[in-house]
């Protein structure tokens, strides 16, 4: 297999790893979706393409021809034990939640309170759980999907649920980046399979714009976390006034 063929394949695995689909990759480059199936198809691209499309996913040409290297899918979901090392330690989920996002390493000095070392052996624990790859300069390759997802009902979750929910929505949402909404209703088993389908579109949305800004300094990016769920539900204060059913 030639070179070439590595990359575009490597570049496959990095769109499926981001939700990113073909049209929306032909909006971001300004070509028809056809243009770009044509492109992917035939395996034809010319460097300044390549580059565009790497672009559009937040790496550089050397993080690509590693990955065609590698040829294999990046995680979608961490292990049990990678997730609780990550809750066990703040430092290395802050260090982790850096790095997919492709902080570089001034910027983390600027921002953090982390000497040196102590960033570097948080990146190096990052390696040894098999959540990053550790290239030198401390520059870390993430070997987790852009859009990797929690497993359910795992540490992190439970995290979240216990520790960290509070604290999320302890604030009013009133700023100008703020948005809530909270709403109820009844709907049939379709309607509720349509609002999931939705949920996931605007995951995948999220993804990305995640992508798209990766490549910005950290001075023109904000730290954003959405929360998005639905499930059948009846507030625990109505439970005294539900009547009971055979």
């Amino acid at each position: 297999m030639s070179v070439s063929v590595d990359l575009i394949n490597a570049l496959k695995r990095g769109l499926r790893a981001q939700g990113l689909t073909y049209r929306e990759l032909a909006q971001r480059l300004r070509l028809s979706e056809a243009a770009v199936k044509r492109m992917f198809s035939r395996r034809a691209m010319s460097l300044l393409r390549l580059e565009q499309v790497c672009e559009v996913l937040g790496i550089g040409l050397a993080e690509l021809g590693a990955e065609a290297g590698r040829g294999s899918e990046p995680m979608a979901r961490l292990s049990e034990a990678q997730e609780q090392a990550l809750v066990d330690d703040p430092a290395l989920m802050l260090a982790m939640f850096l790095s997919i996002n492709r902080w570089r390493q001034d910027d983390v000095m600027a921002h953090f309170a982390f000497t040196l070392p102590q960033w570097t052996g948080l990146l190096v624990k990052l390696d040894r759980l098999g959540i990053i790859e550790l290239q030198p300069g401390n520059r870390a390759r993430p070997l987790t999907a852009r859009n990797f997802r929690w497993l359910t009902d795992g540490p992190m979750e439970r995290h979240f649920r216990g520790a960290l929910l509070g604290d999320y929505f302890a604030d009013p949402f009133d700023g100008e980046q703020d948005r809530l909404l909270l709403l109820s209703g009844s709907l049939s088993p379709e309607g509720v399979k349509q609002m999931k389908q939705h949920l996931e579109d605007v995951a995948r949305e999220f993804d990305g714009l995640l992508a798209r800004d990766a490549a910005l300094p950290a001075e023109q990016r904000v730290g954003v976390s959405l929360v998005l769920a639905q499930k059948p539900w009846l507030l625990k204060l109505f439970a005294p006034y539900r009547r009971a059913r055979d």
